[in-house]
């Protein structure tokens, strides 16, 4: 096979076997074929060729031509990708609504297990993940300081500070001077801005109930650490702190 091992991965990342990602790139490949002819320039036993190719074609990445033999021949990878993903999609959904419909209960239900107050979260991606759940769970108020405004960041909140305008949830953001105009335009449209020469940490408070200290040793090379606390007291504090630097902070216009 002369793709590269990443598209092979990714195929696989959409359900294709690696017999199946064989077989497919080799009708890519090469064009119309019958088994026998795919068995032998996939290198797949001529025992599972059959089986093969009916997975694929209940799967959507193969058709079949009859004849004597049939032959197979590939669906365009844009229409076989993009049936598969949302296929995929469906799929998770179902399993998450099934999943959450019994566990979410579960797992909040008190008494079950001991709740710490304080949170240890590593890795951006994992960041990224707990500032999404907290922004989605807010109801009432929402205080955001940025000591820098990453595309990542930015790209996650828009749409949900959109549906917070929408339910009248008030949200107020503070981000460097240095952050750009177009992003801060974007920001004004949904919440209220306020920018600051200089910001040496950065969080988020939700509802009075919930602060995340987003920590790093260079906030430029993206989150590495951060805190999350449903502790009242240091939720307080924080939104002290943010208060007093609200007052101090430049409207943006």
């Amino acid at each position: 096979m002369s793709v590269s091992e990443k598209t092979r991965r990714a195929l696989k990342e959409f359900g294709l076997t690696e017999y199946e990602a064989k077989v497919y790139v080799s009708l890519v490949e090469s064009g119309t074929q019958a088994a026998s002819g795919l068995s032998r320039t996939a290198s797949i036993p001529y025992s599972k060729i059959y089986e093969i190719l009916g997975n694929l074609e209940r799967k959507g990445w193969v058709e079949t031509e009859q004849g004597r033999p049939s032959k197979y021949y590939p669906k365009a990878p844009s229409t076989a990708l993009e049936s598969s993903r949302a296929r995929l999609e469906t799929t998770l959904k179902s399993s998450q609504a099934d999943a959450m419909e019994e566990l979410q209960p579960l797992y909040e239900k008190k008494g079950v297990r001991e709740k710490p107050d304080i949170w240890i979260v590593r890795g951006q991606n994992n960041i990224l993940d707990k500032i999404r759940e907290t922004l989605g769970r807010t109801s009432r108020e929402l205080f955001v300081a940025m000591p820098v405004a990453p595309d990542p960041i930015v790209s996650i909140a828009l749409p949900i500070l959109g549906l917070m305008k929408e339910k009248g949830i008030k949200v107020s953001v503070m981000v460097p001077q240095s952050t750009s105009r177009e992003t801060l335009r974007k920001l004004k449209t949904l919440v209220q801005v306020r920018t600051r020469e200089q910001m040496f940490g950065g969080g988020i408070i939700s509802d009075d109930d919930q602060i995340i200290i987003l920590l790093g040793e260079d906030p430029l090379k993206g989150l590495t650490l951060a805190i999350s606390s449903d502790h009242i007291g240091l939720v307080r504090f924080g939104k002290s702190y943010f208060e007093y630097l609200w007052e101090s902070s430049k409207p943006f216009t």
